[in-house]
């Protein structure tokens, strides 16, 4: 039995066009093509294009995602896989939701008590988005996230969680500059960002364009923009304009 395009996407919840984008990067071949030229899936595609949704739904690029299901042979073993990297991904989001949730609980008092922003335990607001997952956002830049991975190779657990607080501690006072309404060219705010930079510089040398497409990454990067956002709505958009502010008034 097998199943036309539009009925594929009705049950999937997945576009007809995004379907045949599936198909011509060779991710998800329909089973045949009627002589009306309308694709048809059967069963193992049915189920290939759960596994490529599951993998989606963890963040997963689907040029790996492509990698991945060609390196697979047993359909039980891979969704067994994907069972575990579901259950680690619900665990984080819990961890999450428990951050999110302390996060508004201390903001709200705070606004009781008539004061600013205040957070009595710094390193509780990326709970849930550990060192090896900010390492993860940097797939877009391989070299980059090589040589972060040698950097931190040598470094005892200590190190990597202390220098996780700091990034969270910055990332506090960048948020209450945009909550105070610093614009992006503010002297703290370039302060700030031009400490982030000299982070930067110091792991690899980065060019102006990879430094502005760090930039953008701050609101395209799903991954990154959550964590932004889980601090303060309008966080990584704040934070990518004061980059660019930088880029252009220090980077020439």
């Amino acid at each position: 039995m097998d199943w036309p395009i539009a009925e594929v996407a009705r049950m999937s919840g997945v576009t007809a066009r995004t379907l045949r984008h599936y198909d011509e990067t060779g991710l998800l071949p329909p089973a045949r093509i009627g002589a009306n030229g309308h694709r048809h899936y059967g069963e193992h595609q049915l189920l290939r294009l759960q596994q490529i949704l599951v993998l989606r739904a963890l963040g997963v690029g689907l040029h790996e995602i492509g990698r991945i299901l060609s390196e697979q042979v047993d359909e039980v073993e891979a969704l067994r896989g994907h069972l575990r990297r579901l259950l680690a991904e619900r665990d984080r989001l819990d961890a999450l939701a428990g951050t999110v949730s302390r996060t508004i609980t201390e903001l709200e008092q705070s606004r009781k008590d008539g004061g600013s922003m205040t957070i009595n335990r710094p390193e509780n607001l990326f709970e849930g988005v550990q060192p090896s997952q900010y390492e993860e956002t940097l797939r877009d830049f391989p070299e980059l996230a090589e040589a972060v991975r040698r950097r931190t190779a040598g470094a005892t657990p200590a190190e990597i969680e202390a220098k996780h607080r700091d990034r969270t501690a910055q990332m506090i006072r960048i948020a209450e500059l945009m909550a105070a309404g610093a614009p992006a060219g503010a002297e703290p705010l370039q302060t700030e960002v031009h400490a982030q930079y000299e982070a930067l510089v110091a792991i690899r040398a980065v060019s102006v364009e990879e430094y502005l497409a760090l930039a953008r990454s701050c609101t395209d990067n799903e991954q990154w923009h959550a964590a932004y956002e889980l601090i303060a709505p309008g966080l990584a958009a704040y934070h990518r304009a004061a980059m660019e502010y930088y880029a252009a008034d220090r980077l020439g």
